[in-house]
C-alpha cells in the first residue's frame, strides 16, 4: 500500500485526453475577452467570469501599472505585518461604502475569504446553515470550523426552516451563494431573512457572482431585492469577476471585521494581495459605480442568449442571471 496508490488508480482525465474531450487546462494565448486564442485557433468563450469585460480596459491596465510604479510588485508579507498597503485600506473602505456596511476586510482569494471568515465565526458548540448547492469555498470553511455543518434542499425554504427549528437553541450562521453558480438561480434572500430573524440566526451571503451584475447599482442581491444590506449581517465578494483582479472582500459590522483581522487564519498566515491587483479592484469599483450602461449591456446580452438557447432547444434550467 502506498499513499499515491489513488494517484496511480485515477485514470479517467487521461481516457478523456486520449479520446480528445477533455476540456480543462486549456492554455490562452491572448488577454481575456469574449474572444481568444487557444493553439492558433479562434475560440469563443462561453465561461469566464469577466461579466463587465474590465479585464481588458485601459483604465484598468494603467491602474495597476501605475500601483506597480509606486509599490512594487509585491507585499512580501502578511497583513498582520508588512503587507498592509495604504492602498488595500482604500479599497476596503471604498466597498464598504458602496455596498453599505460598517467595515471591509480585504483578503488574498475569495477563497480565502470565505475560509477564515466562515472558520474564524464558528466554533464547537454552533451550527452553520447551508444550502446543499453552496460554492466549495463555503464548504471548505465550515470543514475548518469546529461548527456543525448542517445543509438543507437548494432553495428549499421550507426545509431551511425545518433545520432551524431543530436548532432553534444554538448559535446559528447561515452562509447561502447570492447567485449559485452552477445553476444560476438566486438565493431566496427575502425568506432567508424573514425565517433568520424569526429564529435568531445571522445570516451570510456569498455575492461573488452578483457583485456588479445584480442590483441597480450592481450591489448585488440584497439591492436585487430591495433589502437593506444591514439586514445582511455578512456580504462576501470576490475579486475576479467583475471587479477584474483576484482576492476577495468581507463586509460587515466594525466589530466583526475587527474580529476577523484578528482570527481568520488564511488571511493571518499568508502573503497580502499584490498591489497591482488592489489596484484594479479599486479602478473596477470606480468603474461599476459610474457606468451603469456596462450592466444594462450585459442583461440585454444575456436575455438574448437565454432567449437563443431555449429558441435551439436547449434546457437552461433555472438561470436568472449571467
Amino acid at each position: 500500500m502506498d499513499i499515491f496508490d489513488k494517484c496511480n488508480k485515477f485514470t479517467q482525465a487521461r481516457e478523456a485526453i486520449r479520446a480528445g474531450y477533455y476540456p480543462y487546462f486549456k492554455p490562452i494565448q491572448t488577454a481575456q475577452a469574449p474572444e481568444v486564442r487557444i493553439n492558433g485557433e479562434r475560440k469563443i468563450v462561453c465561461c469566464s467570469n469577466n461579466y463587465l469585460g474590465l479585464t481588458v480596459d485601459p483604465r484598468v491596465k494603467r491602474a495597476c501599472i501605475d500601483a506597480i510604479r509606486k509599490y512594487g510588485t509585491s507585499c512580501t508579507g502578511s497583513r498582520f505585518l508588512s503587507g498592509s498597503l495604504e492602498l488595500h485600506e482604500r479599497v476596503e473602505q471604498k466597498f464598504a461604502k458602496f455596498i453599505g456596511k460598517e467595515s471591509a476586510i480585504l483578503f488574498t482569494t475569495g477563497h480565502h475569504s470565505n475560509l477564515g471568515t466562515i472558520s474564524a465565526l464558528t466554533t464547537k458548540g454552533e451550527v452553520i446553515i447551508t444550502d446543499k448547492l453552496d460554492h466549495a469555498s463555503i464548504i471548505d470553511g465550515c470543514r475548518l470550523s469546529y461548527a456543525e455543518m448542517v445543509r438543507f434542499k437548494h432553495n428549499d425554504m421550507n426545509d431551511l426552516e425545518r433545520v432551524l427549528i431543530r436548532y432553534k437553541d444554538v448559535n446559528k450562521l447561515i452562509v447561502v451563494d447570492g447567485v449559485f453558480s452552477m445553476e444560476g438561480d438566486i438565493i431566496n434572500l427575502p425568506e432567508v431573512i424573514r425565517l433568520a430573524k424569526k429564529y435568531n440566526a445571522r445570516v451570510m451571503v456569498d455575492d461573488a457572482h452578483s457583485l456588479g451584475v445584480l442590483g441597480k447599482n450592481g450591489k448585488g442581491t440584497a439591492e436585487h431585492f430591495g433589502i437593506d444590506p444591514n439586514d445582511v449581517d455578512i456580504i462576501m465578494v470576490t475579486a475576479s469577476k467583475s471587479l477584474a483582479s483576484i482576492g476577495g472582500l468581507i463586509a460587515a459590522d466594525e466589530k466583526v471585521i475587527h474580529y476577523i483581522k484578528h482570527f481568520a487564519r488564511s488571511m493571518i498566515y499568508t502573503a497580502s494581495l499584490p498591489p497591482a491587483q488592489v489596484a484594479a479592484i479599486d479602478m473596477s469599483l470606480n468603474i461599476i459605480i459610474s457606468e451603469p450602461e456596462r450592466r444594462e449591456r450585459l442583461w440585454r446580452n444575456v436575455k438574448k442568449m437565454a432567449d437563443g438557447f431555449r429558441a435551439l432547444g436547449y434546457n437552461i434550467r433555472n438561470s436568472q442571471s449571467a
